[in-house]
């Protein structure tokens, strides 16, 4: 059984003691502004596994190509994201009062 089933997961707001936590008020802003950092992250994880790659400080291309492959969802995730965002936007701007 994994530690996170045996402790309850927090991601999901789960406590130790079984309750529920209080969710935390974020704005869209707050939260699109992270997920941005959180991507630009991995870009910058993935570039340093490359380098380490080019440059034989390790030799393990697994993890690299891992890292690569985790920036790649993400930054491909964030402009879907953006892309249904601008589409909701426009069809806002459609509407007709």
């Amino acid at each position: 059984m994994k530690s996170a089933e045996i402790e309850g997961d927090k991601s999901f707001g789960i406590s130790e003691l079984g309750q529920i936590a209080e969710p935390r008020n974020r704005s869209f802003s707050e939260m699109l502004s992270n997920s941005i950092l959180e991507v630009n992250n991995l870009q910058k994880e993935a570039d340093k596994a490359i380098q380490n790659l080019v440059t034989g400080k390790t030799k393990n291309i697994d993890e690299t190509m891992l890292a690569v492959e985790k920036a790649d969802i993400a930054f491909r995730s964030m402009t879907q994201i953006r892309s249904k965002v601008i589409e909701a936007y426009k069809e806002i701007m459609r509407m007709q009062l």
